[in-house]
């Protein structure tokens, strides 16, 4: 019964990325970037939002997926969907360095 609802949080949890990610690419709402967050007011009116606004999008995405995997990890109770999660940590963070430098050198 606790991995009902252990799996049914995380599914809540992956909705609410998927929806996060979905407003992200409509570049509506908050922009939820470091490079946004940290950014002055002054840069912030001045910059170019819609490649943050996609890295986000593409990185929400991303955990929702993390979330969903492992709900219907907790309900299926395997061992192999724990590498498959790995993998995708893993691309995440190199999708987020590799975004981030391709953002700063198309910038310059």
């Amino acid at each position: 019964m606790e991995n009902i609802i252990g799996a049914v949080i995380l599914g809540v949890i992956a909705i609410v990325c998927f929806v996060f990610s979905y407003l992200q690419f409509q570049q509506k709402g908050f922009l939820f970037n470091n490079a946004y967050i940290y950014a002055s007011k002054k840069e912030r009116e001045t910059m170019d939002k819609k490649p943050y606004y996609k890295q986000s999008g593409v990185v929400f995405v991303l955990i929702g997926i993390l979330f969903l995997i492992n709900a219907i990890d907790m309900i299926l109770q395997t061992d192999w969907l724990f590498y498959f999660v790995i993998g995708i940590i893993i691309f995440a963070i190199l999708y987020a360095i590799v975004s981030s430098v391709m953002i700063h050198k198309r910038k310059q």
